[in-house]
């Protein structure tokens, strides 16, 4: 399952271009038949993830790609509530029994170096406590890429979703094996 925001849902692409259909080719042509269930919503922020974290586990997913956080950030919501947010989706995770590997995000950078140093820890130290997988960065070889990124300046475009699948693809294949 990938239980994530705009950026994992495909925000503004044809849904054959979204980040789901295009890791589940590439876990296909890995050798993996899996079936990914995409239950990624736009504009979701870390409190909304939580708030819908039961009606995902009802599919019963054996592992889960966690990619919130980048509308906290964006929002400049306090970097608390988003980490005591993930906190309890990761630890509600953990008693399912459901394997986990974490996408990271990074602050914007307008929001100021206090900001950024408290939202930044976020991803390493949650993944350290539950001791789970973290991909650093989601759209780590994308941001700040204009080639790689939607008119938004902030979604991936189709280029910007192949570069996050090329990158994150070792370790989803791990986490499915």
């Amino acid at each position: 399952m990938i239980f994530g925001d705009s950026l994992s849902a495909g925000h503004g692409l044809p849904k054959p271009d979204s980040f789901t259909e295009k890791l589940t080719q590439a876990l296909k042509q890995s050798g993996l038949n899996v079936q990914v269930v995409a239950s990624s919503v736009s504009g979701d922020t870390t409190s909304g993830g939580k708030a819908r974290l039961d009606w995902a586990l009802a599919d019963k997913p054996d592992a889960l790609l966690l990619e919130l956080g980048g509308n906290d950030g964006l929002r400049g919501i306090d970097p608390a509530l988003s980490r005591a947010n993930l906190d309890d989706i990761l630890q509600r995770l953990k008693n399912s029994g459901t394997r986990v590997l974490m996408a990271g995000m990074m602050a914007p950078p307008n929001l100021g170096k206090e900001y950024a140093d408290e939202f930044n820890r976020i991803y390493p130290e949650l993944a350290a406590r539950y001791k789970i997988a973290l991909y650093p960065f989601f759209l780590e070889g994308v941001v700040a890429r204009p080639e790689m990124i939607q008119a938004d300046g902030i979604h991936p475009n189709p280029r910007g979703v192949d570069e996050i699948v090329k990158r994150i693809l070792p370790m989803v294949v791990k986490l499915v094996r």
